[in-house]
């Protein structure tokens, strides 16, 4: 069965008869999303500090806590079919929903573009090696229209045809060879008890290491449901999108760090790229570098649909007008300032969806059901409460770690306040 683009809103329940993923589609989609060229880089960050035996805890325990808060918000978008923004509404109210809905969006269409200058860069850095650096195959303009093309096209096809048409059926495979391939020239070539035995220098606390970790599946937590709402059945989005973020993401930050351990001590981007493109002709970083391109996808296209609760306009007409943009920030705008404008953005989430999952879970009982409201202040101060325990541990106590209590305490205020100011009885659909 396909859906066309368009024949399915934003801001409306995505119908029964069109929720067709099923745990192996999610599977395939979050495996590859949890794979790309920033996974890897992520992982050399962690390498100095915390070498590699300290990395792959942090990592491990990162992850898996992630996916499970990631699969958990999955399963909202499943029960209620609705997109992540939409979904917002039922816990934030209506007009309460626009203010993420609008930072979502520029914080997406802050890191497509960032996704396609880091294919670009890559291939441009491939290209000179393969050839020369006057070559027209290490021109970063030329990348970054294709990357930008490239991304553009699958966000307005949409996730279905996406993940049914192109990962299901063979882009999975690709990377899975991909992937064992890295793992093989890894084990090959590096001597890894000793790599293992190696302590790090204690430049990286322990703590800062998971929260790193943590926060590459929790940077999906405002995306997800624009896909899991395609579901079939909640067992299956859960499983599926848990099971194939952490295999896909610990074992590619592990492969990060392992290769700028063994052969990038220096920590350079280009020399873990130089590195890997070692292995197999460059293809297998080949295939991960076209693999980028799907983790952009995802950007644009879930920034079309959090731009549609806000306008009304068709989401293949959105996405078009932000690949466009998302290519022209890449190619014109320096980002180096920028970059602390998304993280600043970014820190907002983490808060806002432990709100979400306790409002949910405990408070609705996965109810899609509720009195409508233009704005629920209990939501919105617990979401303000947990925003400010962001701020003051990232500031004061950057050892701590910052996204994950700051999810906790977003969660407890809403389960307070949300029980002392209880919702009214009267249901109607949001």
């Amino acid at each position: 069965m396909s859906i066309q683009p368009g024949t399915y809103s934003p801001d409306h329940a995505v119908p029964l008869a069109q929720r067709v993923f099923g745990a192996r589609d999610l599977f395939s989609l979050w495996f590859s999303l949890g794979i790309g060229l920033m996974v890897l880089q992520t992982g050399a960050l962690l390498a100095p500090g915390l070498g590699l035996s300290g990395s792959l805890l942090a990592i491990f325990l990162g992850t898996l806590v992630g996916v499970l808060l990631l699969a958990c918000v999955g399963v909202i978008g499943c029960d209620t079919g609705l997109s992540a923004m939409a979904a917002l509404k039922l816990s934030l109210g209506a007009r309460g929903a626009s203010l993420p809905a609008l930072l979502n969006l520029l914080q997406l269409i802050g890191w497509g573009s960032f996704e396609i200058i880091v294919m670009r860069d890559a291939a441009s850095l491939l290209g000179a090696r393969a050839f020369s650096d006057a070559s027209l195959m290490a021109n970063p303009l030329l990348w970054t229209l294709v990357f930008g093309a490239l991304a553009t096209l699958l966000a307005v096809s949409g996730p279905l045809t996406f993940v049914r048409q192109i990962l299901r059926k063979w882009g999975i495979w690709l990377l899975l060879a991909a992937c064992l391939w890295l793992t093989w020239n890894l084990f090959a070539k590096a001597d890894l008890a000793a790599l293992w035995k190696q302590a790090g220098d204690g430049s990286m606390p322990f703590a800062v290491g998971f929260d790193i970790a943590i926060a590459m599946p929790l940077s999906w937590l405002p995306l997800i449901a624009d896909y899991s709402r395609f579901g079939k059945r909640a067992k299956s989005v859960f499983g599926g999108t848990a099971l194939g973020f952490f295999i896909g993401n610990f074992w590619l930050m592990s492969l990060g760090v392992a290769y700028t351990l063994a052969f990038a001590p220096s920590g350079e981007v280009n020399a873990l790229l130089l590195a890997l493109a070692g292995a197999g002709l460059g293809i297998p970083l080949l295939l991960i570098l076209l693999d980028e391109s799907e983790n952009a996808f995802a950007d644009i296209h879930s920034a079309a649909v959090s731009s549609g609760i806000l306008l009304r306009m068709k989401v293949e007409h959105l996405a078009l007008a932000i690949g466009v943009i998302c290519t022209l920030i890449a190619c014109l705008a320096p980002l180096a300032q920028y970059q602390n404008f998304l993280l600043l953005i970014g820190s907002v989430f983490a808060p806002l969806f432990g709100v979400v999952l306790v409002d949910h879970f405990i408070l609705r009982k996965r109810s899609a059901q509720i009195a409508s409201a233009a704005l629920r202040w209990p939501a919105l101060l617990a979401w303000l409460g947990g925003v400010s325990t962001y701020h003051l541990l990232a500031n004061l106590y950057p050892e701590v770690g910052a996204t994950l209590p700051s999810l906790v305490v977003a969660g407890l205020l809403q389960l307070l306040l949300g029980r002392v100011f209880s919702y009214a009885q009267a249901p109607a659909q949001a």
